[in-house]
């Protein structure tokens, strides 16, 4: 890669597609006036974004600096920021962000910075590194700064960020990673934003049709009148957490979702119970979603279809807010059975697209794919 004349930096930000490419679009507003500000001089960038899939394939850390080492060099671009949506792993720990002071390169991994404040926390991270990476090509000094100044944007009160084992025969010369449980949690997180768990809502079109028919038929239903009158607040907590654990281990094993690992080394078996960890989280949360909006369009048709008189003379007991919501609630955690099966006739397809970002499902035909060789 060369250096830009006139005083021009010009930085590419080479995004995966989906989310990474929406926040690098995002930030690409804002970066050139940033970037020009924090570095005085009067220098001036330039940010182009470069949505393509450079990790397809392929998890290794060199191999992937390597792809935008390469990348870099066939364009007119001094700095290469490529940012990703899947966990990295860099001997057993989790990448924050791989830098080459030497090439003008950075590869961060988001779901390290969380899933609160990611747009902010990533463009910090993206001006600290560009920062550190210009000013170590314009001096010409080789190697990272030995003040390690890109530490404090990562750092967190929940998240210990430190400087990772870089190989000698490596692209990167400068690593960051997470470690500990409260690093594990902020992956975790991350993972789970960058799938969008309220994807699963439109995804599952069938499974909530069956699940309103359900609600619809349960709320006028006599027998289930004297059931929810019957009920403790207790023995309605149980439906709830019965029906949500129904419909999460329902469609985590129909649609295959659960990934198990060929592999024996402590790093994969890690990986893989991060990545299902992951599963559960994302889907147990589009489920929360539709027990929510279930519960109330169940109480808007309670509301508009109930005769009070009817309900007092069946239950013996009279029609009022208490009832309302009570019968609602039961009626949701019913539904909720009755969407679980309804999910049967969604495709794999439609429930992976709505449990997945696109980064992660053409990672799992990877992987299941080498499983199968």
């Amino acid at each position: 890669m060369r250096m830009s004349s006139q005083g021009v930096t010009v930085v590419a930000l080479l995004a995966d597609p989906d989310a990474p490419t929406e926040i690098a679009q995002r930030m690409a507003r804002i970066l050139p006036a940033r970037l020009a500000d924090k570095s005085g001089q009067g220098r001036r960038f330039d940010v182009e974004v470069v949505s393509e899939p450079f990790t397809a394939g392929t998890e290794d850390l060199p191999t992937l600096m390597h792809r935008i080492m390469d990348r870099g060099s066939a364009q007119n671009w001094d700095i290469v920021v490529a940012l990703t949506d899947l966990p990295l792993h860099s001997h057993g720990l989790k990448l924050v962000v791989d830098l080459s002071h030497e090439h003008g390169l950075a590869l961060l991994s988001l779901p390290t910075l969380g899933g609160l404040r990611l747009q902010t926390r990533a463009r910090r991270a993206v001006e600290e590194a560009v920062l550190s990476l210009a000013g170590r090509r314009a001096t010409g000094v080789e190697g990272p700064p030995q003040s390690q100044p890109l530490l404090a944007p990562f750092v967190g009160r929940f998240a210990p960020i430190h400087p990772g084992q870089v190989g000698a025969e490596e692209t990167a010369d400068l690593r960051y990673v997470v470690s500990g449980p409260r690093g594990y949690l902020r992956v975790l997180v991350g993972m789970v934003r960058a799938n969008r768990p309220w994807r699963l809502v439109p995804g599952l079109s069938k499974a909530l049709a069956a699940a309103l028919a359900t609600g619809a038929v349960a709320t006028v239903n006599s027998t289930i009148w004297n059931l929810a009158e019957s009920l403790s607040a207790p023995r309605l907590v149980i439906a709830t957490v019965g029906s949500v654990a129904l419909m999460i281990g329902w469609l985590i094993v129909d649609a295959q979702l659960w990934h198990r690992t060929a592999e024996h080394s402590p790093e994969a078996r890690q990986r893989a119970r991060l990545y299902n960890v992951s599963t559960v989280m994302t889907v147990g949360i589009g489920v929360l979603v539709c027990y929510v909006g279930l519960i109330v369009i169940n109480l808007v048709w309670a509301l508009f279809i109930l005769n009070g008189q009817v309900f007092a003379s069946t239950t013996g007991t009279p029609l009022h807010a208490a009832e309302y919501w009570t019968l609602s609630w039961f009626v949701a955690s019913v539904a909720t059975v009755g969407g679980a099966l309804g999910s049967g006739l969604e495709s794999d397809d439609a429930i992976r697209a709505a449990a997945y970002s696109k980064r992660e499902q053409e990672r799992r035909h990877m992987l299941q794919d080498d499983d199968g060789d």
